[in-house]
């Protein structure tokens, strides 16, 4: 018994003993910035105007032209992406630029200087690459550029090289599965994308983050900032393979078909040989079954089979 005084004496001195004060409690983190650029509108402070895909002007017919400045400078310059994943993006591993658009300025090259290593890539951004068009700063874009008539009005298109039906991307179980169930959540778009029009009339009491490109897109859904991203499947396939916690959801808001653009041709610029000979590229390799093995290689784990897209042509005096 004497020996267990000393413990029950120490215990009630520790009862006795007056409470330590209380720890405050840490201050929450502080929300994340939005990605540099990014900028929030109501959907319904987004002026509406219909964007036109169908009867869509035709592009030039592909005839070998001869194209000398460019063959004297010895490269193609194109403006692309470098954030798309499985479009136009940098391999972390190699730290080459790969993709199906890359894939497809290299067939360009080919069939002009017989190399398809002989070409330039420049970023482009989605504010910047109709500038980078009537500047001369780039030979012509391969961006997941949609064709509109609005856009033809100010640049001109090759035949298109690949289609997209505009939908959502959505973090599993979060319960988006339609433009209405977003609400009033918010959705983000690239800066300049079809996109915006579509979803704000989809979804007009949701508000947009409007961000400078679609890697900002998918950072803002991670860091919880968007509920949803809107683009065309053939973008979103490519955040889904960078995060597979995401899914491509919704019924298609539009179908979008992309071209190779062009500075208008004139006086100014002299692309309608170029325009033509990428005609005669992207005619080819449907032809061959390149363009397939280009589909199968990116998007075959993502996206249901595609035929190449139909030729568009217009009418020109013989």
């Amino acid at each position: 018994m004497r020996r267990m005084l000393p413990i029950l004496f120490s215990a009630l001195v520790a009862c006795a003993a007056p409470e330590a004060p209380l720890e405050e409690a840490p201050n929450p983190p502080a929300a994340l910035p939005l990605p540099e650029g990014a900028v929030e509108v109501p959907a319904g402070d987004i002026r509406h105007h219909e964007l036109i895909t169908s009867n869509l002007l035709g592009s030039l017919r592909p005839n070998e032209q001869d194209i000398p400045e460019i063959k004297k400078r010895g490269r193609l310059v194109v403006g692309v992406d470098q954030s798309q994943n499985l479009l136009s993006f940098r391999d972390p591993a190699t730290g080459e630029l790969s993709g199906f658009e890359i894939s497809l300025a290299k067939e360009i090259a080919r069939d002009i200087f017989g190399d398809p290593e002989k070409v330039e890539f420049r970023f482009v951004d989605s504010a910047s690459w109709i500038q980078a068009l009537e500047e001369q700063d780039v030979d012509c874009v391969i961006r997941s550029v949609s064709i509109t008539r609005d856009r033809q009005d100010q640049v001109f298109f090759s035949t298109p090289y690949l289609t997209g039906d505009t939908q959502l991307l959505s973090e599993r179980n979060s319960g988006i599965e339609q433009a209405e169930d977003i609400g009033e959540g918010t959705v983000c778009a690239a800066e300049g994308a079809t996109g915006v029009q579509r979803i704000a009339k989809a979804a007009p009491d949701s508000t947009l983050l409007i961000v400078r490109s679609s890697a900002d897109c998918l950072l803002a859904l991670q860091q919880n900032q968007a509920d949803a991203i809107v683009s065309d499947n053939t973008i979103l396939s490519g955040m889904v393979a960078q995060d597979p916690l995401t899914q491509i959801v919704g019924d298609p808001l539009a179908r979008e078909s992309y071209g190779v653009a062009f500075a208008k041709p004139g006086a100014r610029h002299k692309t309608e040989g170029l325009i033509r000979q990428v005609n005669v590229t992207l005619e080819r390799i449907f032809r061959d079954g390149t363009w397939e093995k280009m589909f199968e290689e990116w998007f075959g784990a993502y996206l249901p089979p595609q035929d190449p897209p139909a030729l568009n042509y217009r009418k020109e005096q013989p």
